[in-house]
Parts: structure tokens; sequence; C-alpha cells
């Protein structure tokens, strides 16, 4: 039994964090060579070829220790008193968290997702 891709335009519509990309390009088919905004490429690649969702799961996650240290440096130096631009510290803040939110809904949903294969009766 073969499950059909789930289109993430049609589940997210698009969304958008920035800092994180857009989810919008990426090929919902899991196509070899598919590279979407993020950077990444090889999405739908064979299990040992590195281009796996293990891969881009280090990738983001990466992306997102990034951003966290950004707003800690940003909010220190605002604390400090040497920030010289508010509105780029609160930028940094804000994407920090929006990153942050996204990452924990997708552990949230991956979480329900094992939860109901495992629950599934054959």
């Amino acid at each position: 039994m073969t499950l059909p891709p789930i289109d993430p335009t049609a589940v997210l519509g698009g969304f958008q964090i920035p800092g994180i990309g857009s989810l919008s390009s990426v090929d919902p088919t899991g196509a070899t060579g598919a590279t979407d905004q993020l950077g990444v490429s090889s999405l739908g690649g064979a299990a040992g070829t590195g281009g796996g969702f293990g891969d881009v799961l280090v990738q983001q996650i990466g992306k997102l220790s990034d951003l966290q240290e950004t707003a800690a440096t940003a909010s220190q130096s605002l604390a400090d008193g040497t920030a010289s631009d508010v509105g780029s510290v609160v930028t940094a803040v804000e994407k920090a968290q929006l990153a942050m939110q996204l990452a924990g809904q997708i552990r949230t949903r991956a979480s329900e997702a094992i939860n109901d294969v495992f629950h599934t009766q054959i």
C-alpha cells in the first residue's frame, strides 16, 4: 500500500518565517534534486545517500540554534546599552521566538503522527 505524498503548500499555505525560509517551494513529490528556499537539495533522497530527512533536520536545528544565539546576543547588547538599533533587537528576538514555536509544533505533529502509526490496526 502506497500513501500519497503530503503537499506542504496545501497544509501550510506557503507559511514563511523569516530566518527559516518558505515551505511553499518544497517539491511535494519528494523528487531527488528538488531545492527549496532553504537551500536544501535532494529532500527525497534514498536512505544512505546523504540527502535524507535526517540531514535536513540537523541543518534546520542548527539554524534554529543560530537564531537563538543571535537573539541572545542582541538582547544582551540591548541590556548593556551597546545596541544601536532597538528594532533589529526586537526583530531578532521575534524571529527566534517564532522559529522555536514552529519547531515545537513540528515536534508535536510528528509525535502525534508516530502515535497514529503505532495505533493503526492491520
